[in-house]
């Protein structure tokens, strides 16, 4: 299939169209990933979360094939901050307004305040991918000169994109998530078994004492009900006011999730008489499940494990999905299973000053992430050694 060379730019998603962008997320290599739908994106701009006045002015990118129809698509955004990234460049624009330039705007292809790895240069399966890849990357660079930004960075692409956009003149960033991998455990109980013996007792424990304080309930699907997600949001607001002074979505996002997207959500709740007291939010994958947020009315012990980590994992392996990625940060993961693995993001940097220095620091900082990767495994898995 032909792909015509102009690129176009859409101020909204809908703009494009749920089957037009949806037949590129479809392609079997990432297809599976529920950040890149149509219908997860659009929700995030029709509940003014990624807008203009919130510092994300969308900027999606499209190519069209000879016969007129979308053949590649690009999520991007034009941003005024760095919030809502989870790829942190503040360092880069404080010296870089230090020294007189002007960091913002930038432009990011990236899906909003979500720190999970996926494709970021969407193309139909019978597209040419190195093509439809290319066009892409060079509207990008074109908007970014457009508008005078710092630069383009993707958060959170493939390895395949990392490696890709490396070569074609881009920096390349590694960073650390931890992730649970499923080794073919039959059920909770097998994958305690691949863990030294003090660890199966202590998450035994956690366990027992959680499920003992809380009535916990996972919900999907049609099991879903406005009331949840009001509880639920008093936890999010409550989370995100704590930990990082402003939440980022609103609460009509939650109940266009759960309208669009019911299948794709897994809600773990817990219950105290008759009270939802807390509850952890995940994403489905076709590969994986993804938790996103946490939050909680009363302080129980271990129920946030219970909640986010155990519960995930026990879900996982009784529906045979490879993985779950707990989402940013947390070392204290590691001891429940979830081992550090590499994320990826690539960044162009329009100022040839600003370029160099940061070019030189993320080779430094590639090497010093795979060490502390191989030094954190090595020293604190809690699996078993030979495992």
């Amino acid at each position: 299939m032909k792909l015509t060379p102009a690129v176009k730019v859409s101020r909204r998603i809908a703009e494009i169209g749920r089957d037009a962008w949806d037949a590129c997320a479809d392609n079997s290599a990432y297809d599976g990933n529920p950040f890149i739908r149509f219908d997860f994106l659009n929700a995030l701009e029709e509940a003014n979360c990624a807008v203009e006045r919130t510092g994300w002015g969308p900027q999606h990118l499209s190519v069209e094939d000879d016969e007129g129809q979308v053949a590649a698509v690009m999520p991007l955004y034009l941003k005024s901050h760095s919030q809502g990234e989870y790829i942190f460049d503040h360092a880069w624009a404080d010296a870089y307004e230090r020294a007189g330039g002007q960091y913002y705007p930038k432009l990011l292809s990236a899906a909003p305040f979500t720190p999970a790895t996926g494709a970021r240069l969407l193309c139909r399966p019978d597209v040419d991918q190195e093509e439809a890849w290319g066009y892409l990357l060079g509207g990008g660079l074109s908007l970014c000169e457009r508008y005078g930004a710092s630069g383009l960075n993707l958060n959170f692409l493939t390895q395949a994109e990392w490696a890709w956009t490396g070569g074609q003149g881009l920096g390349r960033r590694e960073g650390q998530q931890y992730h649970w991998e499923n080794r073919g455990y039959a059920d909770f109980e097998a994958f305690l078994g691949a863990l030294s013996s003090g660890r199966r007792k202590t998450i035994r424990r956690e366990r027992r004492e959680a499920q003992a304080a809380a009535e916990i309930v996972c919900l999907t699907g049609a099991d879903l009900t406005e009331d949840h997600w009001d509880a639920f949001f008093r936890f999010y607001m409550d989370t995100g006011s704590r930990k990082w002074g402003r939440p980022y979505l609103t609460r009509a996002f939650f109940s266009m999730l759960g309208e669009r997207m019911a299948d794709r959500v897994l809600l773990v709740m817990a219950r105290r008489n008759g009270r939802w007291i807390a509850g952890a939010l995940n994403l489905i994958g076709g590969d994986c499940l993804y938790g996103r947020h946490w939050g909680c009315t009363e302080d129980v012990p271990f129920l946030h494990f219970e909640l986010c980590y155990y519960q995930a994992i026990e879900w996982a392996i009784e529906r045979g999905l490879p993985r779950v990625e707990a989402g940013a940060q947390g070392q204290h993961k590691i001891a429940r299973g979830y081992l550090p693995r590499p994320v990826y993001s690539a960044h162009y940097i329009a100022d040839p000053a600003l370029r160099a220095a940061v070019m030189r620091f993320l080779d430094q900082e590639r090497a010093a992430v795979e060490q502390e990767m191989e030094w954190l495994e090595e020293g604190f898995s809690p699996f078993r050694e030979g495992e």
